[in-house]
This record gives C-alpha cells, sequence and structure tokens, in this order.
C-alpha cells in the first residue's frame, strides 16, 4: 500500500480517501447518528477492525518529511504555549490580579499535571483501543487545549456577560455624569477628573468573573499543552525504527522552536492597527484566533500521518499476521532483544522494529521503544523473542513505577526539573520583565497613559526576543545529534546549560532593548538541550535494558519492567514542579527585589545548579 501511494502521489492518496469516504457512508447511510457512534466506539474495543491491516510503514526508514509531518503537533503545541507565556500574565494584571497572585495563577495546572501527567504516561502504554496507544491521548488534550485557547482571550467579555461591570460603560457614564455638573453646577474640572481617575482604577480591579474564566483557560490551557507533548513524543518514538529516534527527537524539537518562533513573531507584530485585528476584536485575540486554527491543522497533520499498532495486536500478533509476516518471524533468532536477564523475560514494548523484519512479541506488556547509536545502524538485527509464560504487568505495577526509580532516572529527573525552573522563569514572566524593568512601563496604569503604552510596547517587543530564542532552538537542534556524536552527551548537556546560565547573566545585568534580543538566543540553546537530552537518554537506558552501574562502573543488566510512556511521562512532569515551585515563591522574589529583573537573576542561578547535576548522571557511553 505504501509503494502504491508512492507512485500515485498526493492525487492519488486523496482519490482514496474519497472511495473510502464513499464506502463508509453507503454501508452506514440507513443507519442513524446514534448507532454510528455506537457501532464506532464498540469496533474500537472489540480488538478486531485492525486484524488485517498493513504495519509496514512502522519497519522502514522514516524520510525527514516524513518525521516532521509526524512532529506537527508539537509545532501546534507550541504555537498554543507562545500566545499562553506571552500574553496570559499581561492579561492577568489588565483585569486587576496583582503581581504577587498572578504567580500563584502559574501554580494551578502544574498541581494537576505532576500528578495527572504520569499516570496518563501508564494509561497510554495500556490503551487498547483500535486506534492505537498515543494517538487518543493527543486528542483528548487537544481539546483541552482548544477550550484554553478560547477562554484566555474572551474570559474578560465572559466576565461581563455573567455580571462583571464594563469600565468602558462606567467611563461614558462618568464622562456624562462630569459634563452636566459642569455646564450646571460649576463644579472645578480637574477634581472630577480626578474622580473619573480613581472610578476607572477601582472597576478596572472588579473582574472576578472574568479573573475566574481567564484562570480555567490558563489551566486548561497551560497543562494540557504540557502534557499532550509526552503522546506525541512517544507517538514518534512508537512509529520510528530504533536507528531513527535520535534523528526523529531532533525533528521534534525543530518543530517545536519553528512554532515557537513563528508563534512569538505574532505576537510582537501590533494587530490593532491591521484590518483582522480590528475584525477579530484586537491585539490579543486576534493571535488567540488565528493560532486556535493554525493548532487545530498542525494536530490533525500529525495523527493522520501513521497507523499505530494496536496494543491487542502486540500482545498475540502471530494469530493476527499474515503469512509473510510469520515467515518473518519464523525466520528470526531465538535470541531475545531487549530481554532483561534471561530469554524468558520479556522487555515490556519489545517492538522494536528495522525496515525489512516486522517482529512482534507476545507479550502484552508493551510501553517501550528504544535508541541505540551502533556502529553500523544498517546492519543491526532484531531478533524474535521466545514464547513465554510472563504474566502481563498490570497498571499498578506502572503507577509503582513512578514512585520506584532507579538512581538513573531520578539524577535525570532532578536535572530536567532544575532545566525547567530556570526556563519558566524566562518564559513565563520574561515579556512581563521587558515591559518594566526594560522599557519601564507599568501594567496596573490607567489605559491610554504613558507608561501604559510604554508596558504594551515592551510586551511586544519581548514577543520579539522570544521569536529569538525559538529560531535559536530550532537552528541549535539541527545540530545538536552531531555534537552529541564529536563531544559526547555530557559535554553537550552541561555546555549547553552553562551557555545559557551566562546569558541570563549578561542580560539581569545590562537590561537593554539589544541585550533582550541577543541573550534570548541562549535562551533556545537551554529549550532545545531539555527538550531533547532527557528523553535521549531515557530512550538509551532502554535500549540497553541498563538503568544502574556496578561496583567496577560497568552497565549493570536491569531486572525490572519499565514502560517508555511511563518513563516520558515522568521526565515531562518535572515542567509542572518547576512551575508549580517557582509559582508560589516567584512574587514572593519580585516583590522583595523591588524589581522584575530578578526573574531573569533566578533563572541564571537555576540553570548553574543543573549543570551541577547534569555531571552526575549516568550517560552509558552516549
Amino acid at each position: 500500500m505504501e509503494k502504491l501511494h508512492e507512485y500515485q502521489g498526493i492525487t492519488g492518496r486523496i482519490h482514496q480517501w474519497r472511495d473510502n469516504i464513499k464506502e463508509s457512508y453507503g454501508k452506514n447511510n440507513s443507519a442513524s447518528f446514534l448507532e454510528k457512534v455506537k457501532n464506532s466506539i464498540g469496533d474500537q474495543l472489540k480488538g478486531n477492525a485492525s486484524a488485517n491491516a498493513d504495519y509496514s510503514h512502522i519497519y522502514r526508514h522514516k524520510t525527514r518529511a516524513e518525521l516532521v509531518r509526524v512532529s506537527a503537533a508539537v509545532m501546534g503545541i507550541e504555537f498554543s504555549y507562545a500566545a499562553e507565556t506571552a500574553f496570559v500574565s499581561p492579561t492577568l494584571l489588565k483585569i486587576g490580579v496583582e503581581h504577587q497572585h498572578m504567580t500563584l495563577v502559574w501554580a494551578l495546572s502544574p498541581l494537576v499535571g505532576f500528578f495527572l501527567c504520569p499516570i496518563l504516561g501508564s494509561l497510554s502504554d495500556r490503551c487498547k483501543l483500535n486506534v492505537g496507544r498515543r494517538r487518543p491521548f493527543i486528542i483528548l488534550l487537544s481539546v483541552g487545549v482548544l477550550l484554553g485557547l478560547i477562554l484566555v482571550p474572551n474570559g474578560e467579555n465572559l466576565g461581563y456577560w455573567f455580571g462583571d461591570i464594563d469600565p468602558h460603560e462606567q467611563a461614558a457614564a462618568t464622562n456624562t455624569t462630569y459634563n452636566i455638573t459642569y455646564n450646571y453646577l460649576n463644579i472645578i474640572p480637574h477634581k472630577v477628573t480626578a474622580s473619573k481617575s480613581e472610578n476607572e482604577g477601582i472597576q478596572k480591579t472588579s473582574h472576578p468573573w472574568g479573573i475566574f474564566f481567564t484562570v480555567l483557560g490558563t489551566v486548561l490551557l497551560d497543562f494540557d499543552a504540557d502534557a499532550c507533548q509526552s503522546p506525541s513524543r512517544a507517538y514518534l518514538l512508537d512509529v520510528c525504527i530504533p536507528e531513527d529516534h535520535a534523528r526523529g527527537l531532533s525533528t521534534f524539537t525543530i518543530m517545536a522552536g519553528l512554532g515557537g518562533f513563528f508563534g512569538y513573531s505574532m505576537g510582537g507584530l501590533n494587530w490593532d492597527e491591521t484590518e483582522i485585528g480590528r475584525r477579530l476584536g484586537g491585539h490579543v485575540k486576534a493571535v488567540f484566533t488565528i493560532i486556535t486554527f493554525i493548532f487545530i491543522t498542525c494536530v490533525s497533520f500529525s495523527i493522520s500521518s501513521f497507523t499505530e499498532i494496536p496494543l491487542w495486536v502486540l500482545s498475540n500478533p502471530k494469530s493476527k499476521m499474515s503469512s509473510s509476516e510469520k515467515s518473518h518471524l519464523d525466520d528470526c533468532s531465538s535470541t531475545n532483544y531487549g530481554a532483561m536477564n534471561n530469554d524468558d523475560d520479556i522487555n515490556h514494548e519489545n517492538i522494536e522494529k528495522i525496515p525489512s523484519e516486522p517482529t512482534f512479541t507476545k507479550n502484552e506488556n508493551i510501553g517501550e521503544t528504544s535508541f541505540t547509536e551502533n556502529q553500523n545502524p544498517m546492519m543491526s538485527t532484531i531478533e524474535c523473542p521466545s514464547d513465554s509464560n510472563e504474566e502481563v504487568q498490570s497498571l499498578l505495577h506502572y503507577l509503582l513505577s513512578i514512585v520506584y526509580m532507579p538512581y538513573s532516572l531520578r539524577i535525570v529527573c532532578l536535572t530536567n526539573l532544575f532545566c525547567w525552573m530556570s526556563h519558566v522563569c524566562y518564559s513565563l514572566y520574561f515579556t512581563d520583565f521587558v515591559g518594566e524593568a526594560v522599557f519601564n512601563g507599568d501594567p496596573r496604569a490607567i489605559e491610554g497613559t504613558i507608561p501604559q503604552r510604554k508596558y504594551e510596547e515592551g510586551v511586544r517587543f519581548g514577543c520579539w526576543g522570544m521569536a529569538m530564542y525559538s529560531l535559536s532552538c530550532a537552528c541549535y537542534s539541527m545540530v545538536i545529534d552531531k555534537l552529541i556524536q564529536r563531544f559526547r552527551a555530557k559535554s553537550v548537556y552541561i555546555g549547553g546549560l552553562l551557555f545559557y546560565c551566562l546569558g541570563m547573566t549578561l542580560m539581569a545585568l545590562t537590561r537593554t532593548k539589544l541585550s533582550v534580543i541577543l541573550f534570548s538566543w541562549t535562551a533556545g540553546v537551554m529549550y532545545s538541550t531539555l527538550f531533547t537530552m532527557p528523553y535521549l537518554l531515557v530512550a538509551h537506558y532502554h535500549s540497553l535494558k541498563t538503568f544502574e552501574l556496578d561496583e567496577s562502573g560497568c552497565a549493570k543488566m536491569g531486572s525490572e519492567v519499565r514502560g517508555l510512556g511511563t518513563d516520558v511521562a515522568i521526565i515531562s512532569s518535572m515542567v509542572f514542579l518547576a512551575q508549580f515551585l517557582l509559582s508560589i515563591c516567584m512574587g514572593t522574589i519580585v516583590k522583595l527585589a523591588g524589581t522584575t529583573t530578578a526573574v531573569i537573576t533566578t533563572a541564571s542561578f537555576l540553570s548553574f545548579c543543573a549543570a551541577l547535576t547534569a555531571s552526575k548522571i549516568i550517560y552509558l557511553d552516549l
């Protein structure tokens, strides 16, 4: 089928989709909508709809274009993340939330995500739907992102519908009162004007419903955007052979960087002066509306790229394989690839793939893909496992593996925690830092005044700085795998963190427009590093089945079955813990320091801590 599509090209694929839709519609034309939904759900749970499906695309090398398509979802996620980080803090400050309380808002989603994200990873490892294990969670979390993209820019207006006082209507009423009073009672104008300003300042803080809807949208957008990256990354690893993992992860990070670059660039434009911006309701609403459509397109493009192998196929493959696949399986050697201690201990996901020989395991403990750096990747082989009577691991087993981690994973988690804390300082509070510390603006100033206009200008300029960091991330991701091959993983990991530390230190000392643009490039190196290195290490541990060293410093074979989806989610959940810890203390730090420059200084210090812990990671000759 893949070869046929190559010959047909895009036109042939479109015609094939059209014929499939016609055929499906013809079969169910007489059925009601509810019956169709019921049948569709039933087919997903039966475990037989994909019995004759062709999974040959899993076992071949992927082109760069195909890796781009698989990684398209993270580009949409970064578009939405760019809108969130650029405008949520200014929006909350604008509707009357104090600095100290605004930082606490960012603690809500990580409080949920830190506990829920690893559980979602374990559920993903055990998902038995015919559509696959990762894509259902990508779709589910994408719905949450869409709700967040709708609520954040429209929270203030929703508040007016629920009874909040509109300051513009109040200002109009005040102007009317002022004119009547001035004309008929001859009261001194400047005193009445002062009263008018005070009223406006009071009304700006009177947005209880607006604050509620904006905070709700922030929590949905922040949690789902971060959590959606875990199944997206696991989906990439699942549909690629091990030799493509390094290239796939670098492509994944490139797409993330490009998404952030274009997302922040959109925020840097002044949409208020464009026809689109005026029609969509202003600068912030225009950015969020456009990004919403981009996000839907990117996620749809990604989840339609490659069909996943369902868990029920992986758990009992021989009864569901074609004769050609069975012949491939019978020709394999009897040695297990990915065995734990002996030939009868099956790895959690022994579905390692090669271009020409698809191989399944009999065990249902599916959840791992692997990365290994072979001297000659094209000559690598994957042997078939022997029959095993090992019991299927339960969901409880994977949940317990979240708590009981080997030392190697704990130190990777700690390093990733410091990395995310450092990066969150930059990403969540950077536009506020530029608006206040660089442009000397005031987010709480009355609309239209010089301090307020300076702050808005600083926020837009900060978006350009963050666009530079995203572009830097994409550029650095193109060469990071080559740097690892030449200088080894340890030097690249520690070097990237120290480079970011230096850049943030210089930005905090200078506080100029030039430094905002120039030193933001170091943030891209940090983002590419934390987006690539931890997951490369985890995949490397899984491929070698080694999570610890013995007394002599040699790799020690592990006896514990761990799921890749679970471990990826554990590493990813550090972003929630980092955000939570910073949210409860950053407002106090800024208040004690008396300047938002403390945000950048904190980022520099945390990056240095991350470099220290990265020196303790077990790299296993990576």
